[in-house]
Formats: C-alpha cells, structure tokens, sequence
C-alpha cells in the first residue's frame, strides 16, 4: 500500500527540496559516474522487491492462520454478551436442580406440548379435530378462532405434575401429565401422559367419536424408530423408539382398556412448527382418497416425526409413558411401564393433586371469607401461570438504525444464540417471554417455588448485552416467530421497560432480613444476588444513561414517535403503557414521573441488596439516588398540580389535538381518505393533565408521607366515581381526561385508556395496605378503600371466569366483562396474591 507522504505548511512534501537546486552531496552532472549509479539503484530496487514479496508471502501466512487486523470485524456492543459470570452457571443451578427441570411443558403456545429445556429437543404433543363453523378444524395451536368454551391448566405445580382441561363443543378433554425418576431411569426421568375424553351430549345413546393425534419430534432432525408393532396395536403397545446423547434409549408406550381404531404418519423435515399443515394434508388425501379421516399408515425415510391417530367412541381413556434409558430385559421395561399408566397412574395423579392443594393452601394461606368459588379460580389462575412457563432458544432480531454501516442487506443484526426459561403473559396471544410482565409473574412464582423464580430471573438477567441492555419482547425460535406479526419483531436498544424484576428482588431481600426462608433458600438468594450484581449494576448505568432527562432526576421513555400524523398521542411503548397518554408532541424536555418511581425502585433495591452483601461504598452511592428520587419537596417541584392534586408528567403539551378525515391526493394516483392527527394549537412546555395510573406512581411508590395532605388528594381521585373507581376495579385512565376510550389511530382502539387492568390494581391495593397500616390521619380511609377495592377485583375476576370460562389481559370498566387476550394468566394472576392479601412490606 502506497503512503501518502505527510505535507508542511508550505504545501510540499517533507522529501521534496527548495527551489531547483539538487539536493546536498548529489552530483549535479548525472552523466559523470553514470554505470555505478544505475548499478546501486538496481540492486536497491531488487532489495526492495525480494523484501515486497517476503512481506507479502508472510501477510498472506497469517492472513491464513491468524486473524488479519485489517480484516478483523468488531462484533456490535448491542450484540455482545455483557462481560460478567453468567448465572445460569452458578452450581445451585446445575447437578440435581437442572436435572429435575429437564422435562417439562414447556410449550405454551400449544394446547398441550412437551420438551426439555435443550435447545435440539425431543418434543411431544396433541392434536384433536374438532368443528369449527360447521367443518372439521385441526386444533394443535392455541387460538381464538378454534372457540374453545374453556381450556387452562386447573393444576400444575411446575415441576412434574399439571391438568388440564378443554371444553371444545359436546367434547370435553382432560391431559394429565406426570414426571417419574427412578434408579433405572435416563437423564431427567420418565414422564407420562392421560388422556381422558367424554361428551357432555345429554343423549348417551348417540355415538360421538373422538380423534385423537399424539406426536414425538426430534428438534434436531435425528431419526425415529416405529415401535415393532405398530400394525397391530393390540399385541404391542411400543408406539416408538430411539436414541440420543442425553438421554439414551428410549421408548413410547401406549395403554389403554378401550376399544380403539389406531392409524400413524411419518415426516421427515426440519420445520416443526408446520406440524399441524403436513397432518391436516396426510388427512386431506386419505380423505379423497378413502373417503376417511384417517392418517396414512406411511412414514418417509428416516422420519424425525411420527404423529399416531387414535379414534375411538366416546367416554375414552389412554395412557402414554414415555421411558428414558429403556432397558434390554422386556420385563423390567414392562413393569416400568406399568408404574406409569392404569390404575398406577390414577394414585399418583390423585397424590399429585392433593400435594398441590396443599401447598397451595400453604403457600397463600388463603382467608375464610372466601367462597369454594374463588378457591377453585385461584388454584386454576395459579395452575395456569405455572403450566405456561415454557423454554425457549433462538436470536433476537435487533433493529439496526440507519446510519448504521454494517453490511448485511438486513434492517436487523442477530443478538447471540440464548435460552431462556420464563412465564408467558398468555398462550394463545402472547407465548413468549416480556420482560417488564415478567416481574409481575414472580411476585407469585417465588411464594410458590423461590429456586424456579431465581432460575427465571437468571434467564432474563443473562441476556444483557454489554451496554446493560435487555431485549424487552424475547421471539426466540421457529415456534415463537411462527405467532408474532413481522412489524412486532425488531427490538429497538434504545428503548427500554420499567425494571420490574426489582419488585421481586426487593420481596426476596426483605423476607432475608424477616427470616421467611430456610438456611438454604437464603445462602441460595444470597449467592444469587451477589453473582448478580454486577448486571443489575449494568441495567441501572444503562437507564442512567439512555434514558435521563435534562435535568437531575428527571427520566423520560424513550423511542416515541415525534414526527407522526398518525397517532393522536404518541405511544411510549417502552413504558408498558403503550397508549397511556404523555406529552401530545415528544421531545427531550419530557419528565416520566412512572419512569422516575421505577428508578427510585431499582436504586433503593439495590442499596438493600449491598447492605445484605456488606458491599458499603457502592451502597451508599445508590442510597444517595434513592434518597434524591424520595426527595418529596423535589418530587412535588416537578411533577404535582396543586390544582388537582395529582401527578402528572411534563413536556411539550396542548389538549387542543385530534384525529380528522382528511382527503390525501398523491401523484400519480387516485385521492384517498386517511385519519391523520391535526393540531390546532401550538404546544408549550407544562404538565401533562391526565389523571390516571401513572397519576398514581407516587402514591404506589409509598414516596407520599402518611401525614401528608397530598395522600387524602390521591384516595380522593382512586374513590372518585368521576375519576377512577369503578365497581370492577381502578380504570386506567380518568373519565375527565381528553383522551379517555379515544382511539389513537384509525386501527388503534383504547388501551390503557379506560380498562381496568390488574398489575396497576394490585400495586394500588399494596399501598392502600400499607397507608392503612401506619399511623397517619388517613389510616381508616385507605383501610375502607383498600377492601371496597379488593372485594370488587376479586367478585369481577370470579364472575368472569364462572361465564366464560377465562382469566382476561384487561376488564371493561363499565360492565366489568373481560377484554382483550384470554387465558392471561399473566399479571392477572395477580389475583391470587390479592385474595389473600399478600403485599411486599419492604
């Protein structure tokens, strides 16, 4: 490579001389000594070349071995692993531990599926055919559109026991699943499947028939074998069979005492999340063919599926064991297989039931004021949330911003391959991990199984990148991306979500400090949180850093949209609140008070968790945060209307904005109509006056003191019909804002606009409790307030789930009917900690 010569002040180059004059000690005769100057410029020039072509010659050695400088491509930071031990290795979560966690069902997104938390997995599942409209409908994945009347885990202890139950139709279909770890057992155990189907046709007299479709699947392409007797059922119950490294031989069993018609399809392809097409197409042929709903009885070479029909007449009852390490001696294979079906089976599912009531009992220490009503809605609320947690493995998708110069001919870059072990919102809508409800899934998961609760939350803190960043929506895998539309898929790493792991952090250090765990359990938190300090001290650096405001202590969401003509108010989905209204144009002058709580959160969290690991010096520093995020006189300064006696947040605001029709002629082409968003007046930096869950951070936060006259202001919005009380439970928004139910697109209904939502219920409930506890002047009214409020979240909840058969993401606050996602047993779960009056009392 040719170096271009450095020049001077006066424009020539450094080897370059004066005037015309040669240069001192050159001949200024070039034809005097003429043969012995060419001779050395020769033997320079040869010099030259032979050290070129060694210089080459070793460029092109280590180009070959080594890594070339030159060529070498710097990994992205917002693609790179944060630098720090990860949890998941800690030895607490290996030997025993992983082991007993390896089988699970750990597929939500599927009526009932099962896997081990590997990323090549064997995989097992049910499919059923059902009507749908008057034509037959495969049902596999859970949707809405298949309507069932009912379906959710009634128990699951989320270890090695659960039930289930779907009402789809006349038909009414039980799934059983259980765990066994004997000596003889391969790697994670044995596990075993009842399937039990009746109709609740009142005329038993009509034949109902049920077909029923169980596969195995190996993630990882390796072939399945059919069992040896596959063509006649009746002789050999071996469904399948086969062989991996972690687990060894292994065996799928069928038994069952009724009568039956039994069928099979094999497939080869790597696509599992297809399934339900390659079944419903073998069915469709066989179907034109033979006039029959029958698979094919045919397998493709070495097939790494294998799906088997079983029809039979209604009531029906099988048992599927599948058996790890499977021995040589037929006997002992029998007599294990034994254990796990028939009336074998019946004992320790009944066993497994009564243990789960138990400790739910325990574990909630559920009031006498509640009916058998609420209790069964509780359990299946709580069954349900356990049954949902799933594991999952794959890459992120991180949008790339424009000015980015990478070159890949993609608007993303790939985050790191990662597992993670989590609870979902809700199967059918939300399958997959979010990180701000996660916090809210553990405040009940950690009362129920804490080592469970700090495996998941080690999960989520190990994907941090090395900026402190945590994807806030978590698609990973072929099954995940399969339910998410594409304009959903991007994560963007300048947005963040309300840190709500911190909640459940907060309960676990105070219930150290008030001897609530074993010796065990607390050397187990303490050894967790101590290897997990250095990433939430990562997290909090990146909220410090990315999403401040202008002034200290101020804090904003970043990520809203501040040039659309689309949305009436902007979203801040990074917030959790999506459409909750903020500032009506968005600019860097903007106050999040909901932002600055959950700041004031995680920074007194983490000065609990350095006094507990004696860790004084960075202690202090996030005491001193704390303290400036409590500061009242400060807090009041920048977000308090004396006015109203509310808070607000601050920015760039008019209330004068709305939607119009408006007629949209464009080159080329035809006029069109579109809802786009006028402003008919110049916004001015003020508060944001809409009262309404962020209104109440402050008081959720318990930053308001007891005496103080502004905690009478704020139970006189939460009691206020005008306001927010409603017979349901707290609405998200005020019945006086502007933006109250007002859609925020054309296609964008209210959101948090007005439904009552149950974490912002419980959160309100849990300072309600707490104001009513201590000594103030409002003490009787926030006790008042506190069981009007609870007893009508828990009356709406049950009511709902008796008439439909369902938890809901959202409830109607004028009707009190469930909204939005079914089966979200998400944060709704919630529920269960309020029935039995469970708070954090940090």
């Amino acid at each position: 490579m040719t170096r271009p010569s450095r020049r001077n002040t006066r424009g020539k180059t450094e080897s370059s001389s004066d005037g015309d004059q040669p240069p001192i000690n050159q001949n200024p005769n070039p034809k005097t000594r003429m043969p012995a100057r060419r001779n050395r410029k020769f033997s320079r020039i040869l010099s030259l070349s032979l050290c070129g072509l060694l210089l080459v010659a070793i460029g092109l050695f280590f180009n070959k071995y080594y890594i070339n400088p030159m060529k070498k491509t710097v990994k992205p930071r917002v693609v790179t692993p944060l630098p720090a031990p990860k949890l998941m290795d800690l030895p607490m979560f290996q030997g025993e531990h992983k082991e007993s966690l390896y089988w699970g069902t750990y597929r939500p997104h599927v009526y009932f599926g099962i896997r081990a938390r590997t990323p090549q997995s064997l995989v097992a599942g049910l499919m059923w055919i059902g009507v749908t409209d008057g034509r037959y409908s495969m049902r596999h994945v859970c949707q809405d559109s298949d309507g069932l009347k009912k379906y959710g885990w009634t128990h699951h202890n989320a270890r090695d026991y659960g039930r289930q139950v779907f009402v789809d139709q006349r038909l009414t279909l039980t799934t059983s699943f259980l765990k066994s770890k004997e000596i003889e057992s391969g790697y994670g155990g044995d596990w075993a499947v009842r399937l039990e189907a009746d109709t609740e046709e009142v005329n038993k007299e009509k034949t109902e028939i049920v077909h029923l479709f169980f596969y195995m699947a190996d993630e990882g392409g390796t072939a399945l074998g059919l069992g040896r007797g596959i063509s006649d059922i009746t002789d050999d119950h071996t469904l399948a069979f086969g062989s991996r490294d972690d687990l060894g031989s292994w065996q799928l069993h069928l038994e069952s005492k009724d009568v039956f018609e039994f069928h099979y399809a094999g497939f080869k392809t790597q696509h599992i999340h297809n399934l339900s097409d390659l079944v419903q197409t073998n069915l469709g042929i066989q179907a034109r063919n033979l006039g029959r709903l029958q698979l094919s009885d045919t397998a493709d070479y070495a097939p790494n599926i294998l799906v088997f029909q079983i029809s039979a007449k209604l009531p029906f009852k099988a048992d599927i064991a599948f058996i790890s390490k499977s021995s040589d001696s037929t006997s002992r294979t029998v007599e294990r297989v034994k254990v796990l079906t028939g009336d074998s089976l019946t004992s320790l599912l009944e066993q497994k039931q009564k243990q789960f009531d138990d400790k739910y009992q325990r574990c909630f220490n559920m009031p006498d004021e509640l009916n058998a009503e609420a209790i069964t809605v509780g359990k299946a609320t709580l069954g349900n949330l356990l049954g949902g947690i799933g594991y999952f493995y794959g890459q992120s998708k991180i949008s790339l911003p424009s000015s980015s110069n990478l070159v890949s001919g993609d608007n993303y870059i790939s985050y790191w391959p990662a597992e993670l072990y989590t609870a979902v919102p809700s199967r059918p809508f939300f399958p997959r991990g979010f990180l701000w409800d996660e916090g809210f899934h553990q405040l009940l998961i950690w009362r129920w199984d804490v080592k469970i609760s700090l495996d998941i939350i080690g999960h989520w803190l190990d994907l941090m990148n090395a900026d402190g960043w945590i994807p806030r929506e978590q698609i990973l895998g072929a099954e995940a991306l399969s339910k998410v539309p594409s304009e959903f898929v991007l994560q963007y790493p300048t947005n963040g979500n309300p840190p709500t792991l911190f909640l459940v952090l907060r309960d676990l250090v105070s219930g150290i400090k008030k001897n609530k765990f074993t010796a065990s359990e607390t050397n187990e938190i303490t050894i967790f949180l101590r290897r997990a300090f250095v990433r939430l001290d990562a997290w909090l650096k990146w909220f410090n850093t990315t999403q401040s405001g202008k002034d200290v202590g101020t804090y904003f969401w970043h990520g809203r949209d501040n040039v659309t003509t689309r949305e009436l108010n902007p979203k801040s989905l990074s917030s959790g609140l999506d459409d909750y209204p903020r500032a009506s144009h968005p600019s860097e002058d903007e106050r999040h008070v909901d932002l600055r709580c959950w700041m004031h959160l995680a920074a007194d969290c983490m000065s609990s968790i350095s006094e507990l690991l004696e860790d004084r010096h960075v202690g202090k520093e996030y005491g001193l945060t704390a303290k400036l995020l409590s500061d009242f006189e400060l807090l009041n300064h920048m977000h308090f209307d004396y006015e109203s006696g509310a808070y607000f947040d601050y920015g760039y605001h008019t209330e004068k904005v709305r939607l119009s029709w408006r007629v949209v002629e464009a080159a080329g082409s035809y006029p069109t109509r579109e809802f786009v968003r006028e402003v008919l007046q110049k916004p001015t930096l003020r508060l944001v006056p809409h009262i309404g869950y962020v209104s109440l951070f402050p008081f959720m936060d318990r930053l308001i003191p007891p005496e103080s006259w502004i905690l009478e202001k704020q139970l006189d919005l939460i009691s206020n019909t005008s306001t927010l009380w409603t017979k349901y439970g707290l609405r998200s928004l005020a019945r006086t804002s502007s933006i109250y139910m007002q859609r925020n697109t054309e296609h964008d209904p209210p959101y948090w606009r007005g439904p009552v939502w149950m974490n912002m219920n419980y959160m309100i409930l849990s300072a309600l409790h707490y104001y009513s506890e201590v000594d103030g002047p409002y003490r009787d009214r926030a006790k008042i307030i506190y069981n009007d409020l609870r007893n009508n979240l828990i009356r709406n909840v049950v009511r709902n789930y008796n008439e439909t058969g369902f938890i809901w993401e959202q409830y109607d606050q004028k009707k009190g009917r469930g909204k939005g996602a079914r089966v979200f047993t998400g944060w709704t779960s919630l529920i269960v900690l309020i029935m039995s009056e469970v708070y954090s009392d940090s």
